[in-house]
């Protein structure tokens, strides 16, 4: 069976949320009124990245300044995705942050060849607007990264799931195996979800080869 390794990015990939880190930096209002509706489930996350990126006037050249410069990577991501190449996996990142950041930070660091699915971004004078569009190219607003994990197994693919939030939650309950850290390994201890908790990215290269 042919296997994907679908991972997550702001808190997996990076040692922090990149999304947070430039609302908090460029935002001209109370985006956490709106990141608290969502985690409250009142909103959808299209819903929250919509209004909350809408009170950004920065340019895409000022934001990725910061991105680029803050902006942490887990140890391990280039040794994770040299194993996966390796061994013939598909390692391909899905994740609710945006297009722009995630492959301007991928490329930075040699890895601008990474599969990556987000929600894809427009600059304009009214701020910043995104959409998520799932693997059909059907516009979503939520399950983003669900919609992504089902049509993976209905490919035929054997899925593992990295992440490291509560939104990882819903997809990750579907794969075959789970890695684990933070929110998404307190979730998965929750409801008894078995999975492989990580530190590092080469707890999971580690991990993958026990599998």
């Amino acid at each position: 069976m042919a296997m994907i390794i679908q991972c997550d990015f702001d808190g997996t990939i990076t040692e922090e949320d990149v999304s947070f880190m430039l609302l908090d930096a460029f935002a001209q209002g109370d985006w956490r009124e709106w990141l608290q509706r969502y985690r409250e489930n009142r909103i959808p996350v299209g819903e929250f990245n919509t209004r909350a990126f809408a009170m950004v006037k920065a340019s895409k050249a000022e934001l990725l300044e910061v991105a680029l410069d803050k902006v942490r990577l887990r140890a391990g991501l280039h040794e994770l995705v040299s194993y996966c190449r390796r061994r013939g996996f598909r390692f391909m990142i899905v994740s609710n942050g945006l297009d722009f950041y995630i492959t301007a930070i991928l490329k930075d660091v040699g890895l601008g060849d990474i599969e990556v699915h987000a929600a894809k971004t427009w600059f304009h004078r009214g701020g910043l607007k995104v959409q998520y569009t799932g693997p059909d190219g059907t516009p979503l607003i939520s399950d983003f990264k669900e919609a992504y994990t089902r049509a993976f197994l209905r490919q035929g693919y054997r899925v593992i799931y990295v992440g490291n939030g509560p939104s990882d939650i819903a997809p990750a309950v579907h794969a075959h195996h789970i890695f684990a850290t933070d929110g998404l390994f307190d979730g998965c201890r929750e409801i008894g979800l078995k999975c492989t908790p990580f530190n590092d990215l080469n707890d999971i290269v580690r991990g993958l080869e026990s599998l």
